[in-house]
Formats: C-alpha cells, structure tokens, sequence
C-alpha cells in the first residue's frame, strides 16, 4: 500500500493535476490497483458541467496513466532517484466511457503491463465504480 506521499515521491504532478490518491496493490511488473476519490471540490467541476457535475473523461484516463506511471517506475527496479525521470503519455488506444463519474465516486484503476520495449511502456487501463467499469483504455508511455 502506498499513500499520497509516497506516490508523490514517485510521480512529478501535483494538486490540482495529482489525480491518483492511493495505491492499494501493485506487482512490480504486471499491475497496479490505485484509488481516486472523487468529491465536488474538484476544480473541473465548476465548468464540468455546472447543472450536472460528470468528471471528464479525459480525467479518468490521466488518473489511469498515472498509476501506470507508478507502476512503470516501480517496474524499473532501479536504485536511482525517480526525480530526475519522467513518464510521458505517447498514445491512447481503444478508449472508451462506459458510465458517469459523479462527485462522491470512488474510482478503482487497474493498469496492467501489456508488453515493454526498452523505455516504451504498453499498458491497459480500467476504471471502476463500485463493481461497475465506467472507462477503458490502452496507453503507451515513455520513461526518459
């Protein structure tokens, strides 16, 4: 289990772009299960929409490269300080939103490894509420 702090020590992004809360299990090299609470406070709310508040979908799949972001450091299984790298998104494949994500949520992510070459990093992400999947997708991403 990781928590906020740990997990910054990790990854560069900070409030309000820090969209990962806790990480509640991960396998080096496989997958990560990482947790987002999702509460009315979020500042995309306020124009996202005002009548009716749905996190972006967008949202979701940044809160998903992010814990494979983590799992990407993690998976390096160096002694090396993790400032000085960063996890850049290259590619989403396959997105897709299946439900609303709404103030009060909490939203299980599970990424897992689909392959590796070098510092290219293939993943696949899943969002879940409850038992329900509200977003999928396949990313990749560069460690430099």
């Amino acid at each position: 289990m990781m928590d906020i702090e740990e997990i910054k020590r990790i990854l560069p992004h900070r409030p309000p772009f820090l969209l990962i809360d806790r990480i509640v299990d991960v396998k080096e090299g496989s997958s990560i299960t990482a947790i987002k609470n999702v509460t009315y406070n979020e500042p995309f709310f306020a124009g996202h929409f005002p009548h009716k508040a749905v996190m972006p979908g967008v949202l979701i799949v940044e809160a998903m490269a992010q814990a494979g972001g983590v799992l990407c450091f993690l998976s390096l299984n160096e002694k090396r300080p993790t400032s000085d790298r960063v996890v850049y998104f290259m590619g989403i494949e396959k997105a897709r939103f299946r439900k609303p994500v709404v103030p009060g949520d909490s939203l299980k992510l599970k990424v897992n490894i689909i392959k590796r070459r070098g510092n290219i990093w293939k993943i696949e992400g899943k969002a879940f509420v409850e038992e329900d999947i509200v977003a999928e997708a396949i990313m990749m991403a560069q460690v430099v």
